[in-house]
């Protein structure tokens, strides 16, 4: 054979797989074999779908959810009566006297019940529009969404104490359900002025602010014009307490959780879309206006059923979130340990609040207040270095 066409034929089989990079950096893949993993990254695929198994998404989440069966046992087994951690779990795995069982399930065990459903509902709230707005400052307290249900709730306890009428049907239906419609109008307002020329995370924070600020104003001015007695319940209900709680409290903020949760699952998906612009969205076939009017509606629902049930709770929606991706390491809020985080700090508030100061019992609302505003500054001042530096 000649030496011309011999190198012809040479050049007309494919090149050995040498197992070095092309020009563009990607590396051959021999028919049949694995494809290449990520050190340290196990593939679980199912069918049509495929994830990355992360040890940290499941670990942390179950450890966080034991922190949160501690506290409520703990805050369970706190009163008058006194109960150890260990009466408390017979009592609720029904192996304790008839006086003991009494104690837990229908005087107690409703307090930590509704402070894990509305901690649960701030935190994933919380998570929802911190993701929407790619802003850990966007939550529930900043953006007049609690302001609103506050402003709802205050409306009927001041116009309807007036007339004598606070208590009673008014005080049960009355004060929720002006609470979860305050909370509405209050977002609606947030998103028809932020939506102009295009909605951006940076321009609902602005709106939100504004419309809390006016809200707060409203606030002030129905506790001014109430008499004394309704202006203390106003009060009272501002603080965010636990105090008085029961199952029929506890079952609305269990249905909406119920119901909330997997569609906020569902729409997370839509959180890497919503990293890029509208024009990228688009073409990647994402509806960036109905995907956060849709996240939107959710975190409202959520924050407004919460606040409905126990008055606001200040700077869980805004601090669990945050906790939890950097426990995670996620590229946004995650939203089940969110909801998980919240639960857990907020029964925890609960008992700390009753236990620090003997003698004294505060509100869980002002606890996290206290713990919260501290977080608040040091987020403050994170984002005014990054945007200076």
């Amino acid at each position: 054979m000649s030496p011309a066409p011999a190198a012809r034929e040479a050049a007309a089989e494919p090149p050995a797989e040498s197992g070095r990079p092309d020009a563009a950096g990607h590396r051959p893949v021999k028919e049949g074999s694995a494809v290449p993993r990520v050190p340290g990254r196990t593939p679980v695929r199912l069918g049509p779908l495929s994830a990355v198994w992360r040890p940290r998404t499941v670990l942390v989440p179950c450890a966080i959810a034991l922190a949160l069966c501690a506290a409520v046992v703990l805050n369970t087994g706190r009163g008058d009566f006194p109960l150890s951690p260990g009466d408390v779990l017979q009592a609720l795995f029904g192996t304790a006297d008839g006086v003991a069982e009494l104690v837990v399930w229908e005087l107690r065990l409703p307090r930590s019940v509704v402070g894990a459903l509305v901690g649960a509902s701030l935190g994933l709230a919380g998570a929802i529009l911190q993701g929407i707005a790619r802003n850990p400052l966007a939550s529930p307290d900043i953006l007049g969404i609690t302001a609103g249900a506050g402003v709802g709730a205050v409306s009927v306890i001041v116009f309807a104490g007036a007339n004598g009428a606070a208590g009673g049907l008014v005080g049960d239906v009355g004060i929720p359900t002006a609470a979860v419609t305050g909370g509405l109008a209050a977002a609606l307002l947030v998103y028809v002025l932020a939506v102009r020329q295009g909605i951006s995370g940076y321009r609902v924070l602005l709106v939100g602010v504004g419309v809390n600020a006016a809200l707060t104003s409203v606030l002030s001015w129905l506790l001014v014009k109430a008499d004394i007695v309704d202006a203390g319940r106003a009060l009272i209900w501002l603080n965010g307490s636990l105090n008085g709680t029961n199952w029929d409290i506890a079952a609305p903020a269990a249905w909406a959780l119920t119901l909330l949760l997997p569609a906020a699952l569902l729409l997370s998906l839509q959180f890497g879309a919503l990293a890029f612009d509208e024009d990228t969205a688009r073409g990647l076939g994402v509806r960036m206006t109905g995907a956060r009017a849709a996240l939107l509606l959710t975190a409202v629902l959520l924050t407004a059923v919460a606040t409905a049930a126990t008055g606001p709770i200040a700077f869980v929606a805004l601090a669990c979130p945050q906790l939890a991706l950097r426990l995670l390491r996620t590229g946004h809020p995650p939203l089940f340990a969110s909801a998980l985080l919240g639960a857990a700090v907020t029964v925890w508030a609960d008992f700390l609040g009753r236990t620090l100061i003997s003698g004294v019992e505060l509100p869980v609302g002002i606890f996290t207040a206290a713990l919260g505003a501290p977080y608040l500054l040091y987020l403050l001042v994170r984002s005014g270095k990054a945007r200076t530096s």
